[in-house]
């Protein structure tokens, strides 16, 4: 989550769901929270019964919408631009936090000179035409320095130095009125008006507002960028690391929390270490710990300016503990002072290997076989055809699911495909035990590690994910064990105790802690992290889960409620068991809670330490007027009052001064395919866009006639992704459909439950057509705007079958995360099917009962109810 990285420090949610109940106001944008997450969306609920108000914003009116006091429909990918109105409208009024912005955020440090924005293209100074880049220096997005050795910025505490963050922000968003941002988004400027005084009133002292997203926020070629702007709005609203407020990033699975922290990423090792690239500045460890949270290697071995300040201020500055200590897990008694811990066997990077790239490699022959562990690309990843091609490409695939999805069945089962004598791809399908068969750790939506036991064993040869990889682990090392090229060490000296034939996942979790290479305790604090190869620690934000061979304390359950309402005492959150991101921030410039309501954490002077309802996501004895000395490093070089200690300067950043390529400051720029022209900027789109070059990933020309609609893609509750797999699951939602609004049915002569085919400049697909109103037209710069729902779980496999919505998206990709952009594209839609319509065939029925009649005289726990249906 690199906009919520930039903006604090860490890319995670900051509050608990639960935590919602003490809101008094919640902003739902780019979510149907309702329907998506509904467990969660329990706790705005009981906020809204105490007497909060709750706000959505999406272009669809749904189940959230129905539940909420004010529902604004924008157009899908406008996220950016309204909330760019919000923030100009709080700090047009003079609604701003103050006290809050001026000690924990950035506002009064002042830029350097030569920043600049051009209001008429759209782009920051730095830009390059004939590279389509940002210059990497000079870099005008610096802080402006005093003299000396320090690098301190210059501030203005009374904010009106016209070259401080707080005046360049009010420039640089003061275009965003009310008439302008509804012109772009399709709403009314009233509805910005009453949204932005919605949550100044219920910000402040004694109130706070969170802010929750979703996907329909961040799949866009702006999503970093539009997380930025939440970011913004709640600092100046003072609702970061307080009961109530924050920033609630919900996540679609149990684990995807996880598995962001223990990345299966590209350019990311475990908990946010960044992957070296292979350049001559990272040749070794040495070099490559001098950048400081590897700005090297977002800047290509650059070694000057602000940013490698981390390398000596803030949390990074422990970066070399932090990897050595990773590399110490990895390898073991091979990792010594000598061959730099083994960091040369790390790979390194040598070009982009993101998720969508990796298609067009595997299309070009340059990847060979590929692993799919719970992931059905067939249908779930951008323009799926593609993908499906790609994977036709290849010569062996190996997937691993709990069914054969189409994914697993691309060689012989896609409509769109070729015969299956002609696919040369060898596809092994391996069985997967599902969550309740296997025992392990989740990290969910609040940073929250749990345990689950395994509650029945999986049928036949099923087995975990873990089991899995860890035999594969296994017989690469038994491979190379004889092998005496350097190109094999990395594998050779990999350290593999997890167990013997079956592992054991504790192992793993007390890997993720990490203990003591000579005692083998476990560690207890993220203070006992080395760099001299004393410690091991496969994940230094996880440290404190096991302190102990008897305290895994993921699998707390329950505890004692605090008086947020919050089970301080059930499993354990990263990191150090804080509930609260920030949490420095709940108290003012002296220790004091900013009120007696809305009270979190504050200074014991007599203890001397900080106290309250949460751990301090902060040094425990640091005193709010700690004022660092000069020339000091690390932790220490930050003030009393600096909540953000991942960042140099101790603050959150409303102005970005690295971190994200395309931009210090939120710009909203159109889609990447869009029916309007951009209004604001000469720049249509983000400048720095990915889109993947590939005959079948055609792009449509901004404001093409031939693709009038916006369409966006969402989820339903009845299915998620392979429950189509089940029958009961389908007879609630048994048809692909879209959702269109009247007009828009009326104007292409369908009425609700016909046919209609759906076209984008990369295909077509068929569904249903559900005529509602609650898809309205928008009117955006004068002209009607018509929104295209698509469901986006159907697919030729499984026992409720249809077209894939994916058929129809593109890869396109933020430049930062390189998230896709399926959430806003062009169309077009027609009544009638396809000329051919496709043999999309469901998966043949038991015979068998779907559940065993109850056995007599058994418990109700023992009662073998649907074992038939998973061993098929």
């Amino acid at each position: 989550m690199s906009g919520l990285g930039t903006s604090f420090g860490f890319g995670a949610a900051t509050n608990p769901p639960r935590d919602m109940a003490n809101s008094d106001c919640v902003l739902v944008i780019g979510s149907n929270m309702a329907e998506s997450h509904p467990v969660g969306f329990h706790w705005p609920l009981v906020a809204r019964d105490r007497g909060a108000t709750i706000v959505h914003v999406d272009p669809r009116f749904t189940r959230t919408s129905a539940a909420a006091d004010v529902h604004v429909a924008i157009r899908p990918g406008t996220d950016l631009a309204f909330l760019a109105g919000l923030i100009r409208h709080v700090l047009e009024t003079g609604q701003d936090f103050r006290d809050y912005v001026l000690h924990f955020t950035n506002a009064a440090t002042i830029l350097r000179s030569d920043y600049d924005f051009d209001e008429a293209t759209g782009l920051f100074s730095g830009w390059n035409p004939e590279t389509r880049r940002y210059d990497l220096l000079p870099h005008s997005w610096d802080y402006d320095l005093e003299p000396g050795p320090d690098k301190v910025a210059r501030t203005d505490p009374t904010l009106q130095d016209p070259r401080c963050v707080y005046q360049v922000l009010r420039r640089h968003f003061a275009r965003n009125t009310p008439e302008v941002v509804a012109s772009t988004c399709g709403c009314r400027p009233a509805d910005v008006v009453k949204v932005a005084e919605l949550l100044a009133r219920n910000s402040g002292r004694d109130r706070t507002s969170n802010l929750a997203f979703a996907l329909g926020f961040t799949q866009h070629s702006t999503g970093p960028q539009t997380i930025r702007a939440a970011a913004i709005l709640q600092l100046l609203l003072g609702n970061m690391g307080r009961p109530g407020g924050g920033i609630t990033a919900l996540r679609g699975h149990a684990n995807v929390q996880g598995a962001t922290d223990i990345p299966t990423l590209w350019n990311v090792l475990p908990n946010y270490l960044p992957l070296p690239h292979a350049v001559p500045e990272q040749a070794t460890l040495a070099a490559y710990l001098a950048g400081g949270h590897g700005s090297n290697a977002r800047r290509g071995g650059v070694t000057d300016g602000l940013w490698q300040e981390e390398a000596h201020r803030g949390a990074w500055s422990a970066l070399p503990h932090y990897l050595v200590s990773l590399l110490k897990a990895w390898y073991g008694e091979a990792a010594t002072p000598g061959n730099d811990f083994g960091y040369d066997w790390l790979p390194k990077i040598t070009g982009d290997f993101s998720y969508m790239s990796l298609f067009e490699k595997m299309r070009r022959k340059e990847i060979e076989g590929a692993f799919l562990f719970g992931q059905n690309v067939g249908v779930s990843g951008p323009n799926a055809r593609l993908e499906r091609d790609a994977l036709r490409s290849l010569r062996w695939l190996v997937v691993l699911d709990l069914f054969e999805t189409e994914s697993a069945s691309v060689w012989y089962a896609d409509p769109q495909g070729p015969a299956p004598a002609s696919v040369g791809t060898e596809v092994f399908l391996l069985p997967v035990a599902a969550g309740t068969e296997k025992s392990g750790s989740i990290t969910n939506t609040e940073r929250l590690v749990q345990w689950h036991e395994k509650a029945v064993e999986p049928p036949g040869e099923c087995r975990s994910d873990l089991a899995w990889i860890h035999d594969l682990g296994l017989r690469l090392k038994t491979l190379y064990a004889a092998s005496t090229l350097p190109r094999d060490a990395p594998i050779r000296n990999l350290t593999w105790s997890y167990g013997e034939s079956e592992p054991d996942p504790e192992l793993v979790l007390r890997e993720l802690n990490g203990y003591h290479v000579a005692t083998g305790e476990h560690l207890h604090s993220g203070a006992e992290l080395a760099h001299d190869g004393s410690v091991a620690c496969g994940s230094r934000l996880y440290v404190g889960v096991y302190p102990a061979p008897a305290a895994n304390l993921a699998r707390r359950i329950g505890g004692p409620v605090n008086a947020l309402g919050v089970f301080s005492e059930h499993g354990w959150a990263w990191p150090g068991n804080s509930r609260i991101l920030y949490n420095r921030c709940s108290a003012d410039a002296d220790g004091k809670p900013w009120s007696e309501r809305k009270k979190l954490l504050w200074w014991d002077e007599a203890a001397g330490h900080w106290t309250g309802l949460d751990a301090p996501q902060f040094p425990v004895t640091k005193r709010p007027d700690h004022r660092p000395a000069p020339g000091a490093r690390g932790i220490e070089a930050i003030p009393g009052d600096g909540a953000f200690h991942a960042h140099l300067d101790g603050k959150a950043w409303l102005f970005a001064p690295f971190g994200l390529v395309d931009g210090p400051l939120p710009v909203h720029y159109e889609p990447f395919e869009s029916p309007f022209r951009n209004a604001l900027f000469s720049e249509q789109c983000d400048p720095l866009k990915v889109i993947v070059e590939d005959v079948e990933n055609a792009i449509a020309p901004a404001a093409d006639l031939r693709w009038p609609l916006v369409a966006t893609t969402y989820h339903l509750t009845e299915h998620f992704i392979s429950t189509r797999m089940d029958g009961w699951l389908v007879e609630l939602q048994p048809t692909m459909f879209v959702e269109i609004g009247e007009e828009l049915a009326a104007a292409r002569g369908v009425a609700n439950g016909d046919w209609v085919v759906v076209s984008s400049a990369r295909g077509e697909i068929e569904a249903r057509a559900l005529v509602t109103p609650r898809m309205k037209p928008l009117v955006v710069h004068g002209r009607l705007a018509h929104v295209v729902g698509i469901v986006n779980q159907f697919g030729y496999r499984g026992e409720g079958v249809g077209d894939s919505a994916n058929d129809l998206t593109a890869m396109s990709m933020s430049p930062d995360s390189h998230i896709e952009s399926a959430k806003s594209f062009t169309c077009e839609l027609r009544a009638g099917r396809l000329a051919h319509p496709r043999s999309l065939v469901p998966l043949p029925r038991v015979p068998e009962p779907l559940v065993s009649d109850p056995v007599p005289g058994t418990p109700w726990a023992a009662q073998p109810f649907g074992r038939q249906r998973r061993g098929e």
